[in-house]
């Protein structure tokens, strides 16, 4: 196994964007080769939130909306941030208030994970809710969803068939059909 310790050296720093959400540093570094470069690094300022609803018919509920850094419409299961120093539980239980206007009774923390760790820093946390109490949605303004009630085994079929892309959407949706494979 190879040295587990850090192999580059930081010589500098400087933020070069910074807004509410994410911030973007370029590092002068000296490589692993030994030769002198730079480094990109984006750090979000909050923790992404995923929520796998769950209803006693084995049903899930997707959320379409407009991606704007994709430019394309994305099916996801309900995500959002939660800032650093809040309990990650609670951020899932706003998220899905917010987004499909679900209460759940039993919620099961099933992935950690970072997301795109080349150039970012961005961890995500991701619980299935279940036992759901329906009510009314509250999106964000920012936010213009639809909500898709479907089999949990389609959305399964989503994410083999390219339909669902998100990353997190993708591990989540597959570890829990993992899990649920496992306890059968």
């Amino acid at each position: 196994m190879k040295n587990e310790t850090n192999p580059w050296v930081k010589l500098d720093s400087e933020i070069k964007y910074d807004n509410p959400w994410i911030n973007l540093t370029e590092y002068k570094v000296v490589t692993p080769a030994g030769k002198q470069g730079i480094y990109g690094k984006v750090h979000f300022k909050n923790i992404a939130i995923g929520v796998i609803a769950i209803d006693a018919q084995d049903n899930t509920y997707l959320v379409g909306q407009y991606r704007f850094p994709l430019d394309l419409y994305s099916w996801e299961i309900p995500e959002g941030g939660c800032p650093e120093g809040t309990d990650w539980l609670a951020s899932a239980k706003r998220e899905l208030k917010e987004e499909t206007g679900f209460e759940a009774g039993k919620w099961t923390e099933i992935l950690k994970m970072h997301v795109s760790n080349s150039v970012s820093d961005e961890y995500a946390v991701v619980y299935v809710a279940e036992d759901l109490l329906a009510g009314e949605a509250e999106p964000e303004d920012t936010e213009q969803l639809s909500i898709k009630k479907l089999p949990f085994s389609e959305a399964v079929e989503w994410v083999m068939n390219g339909t669902i892309t998100d990353s997190i959407s993708v591990a989540a949706i597959l570890k829990w059909q993992l899990l649920k494979t496992k306890k059968d």
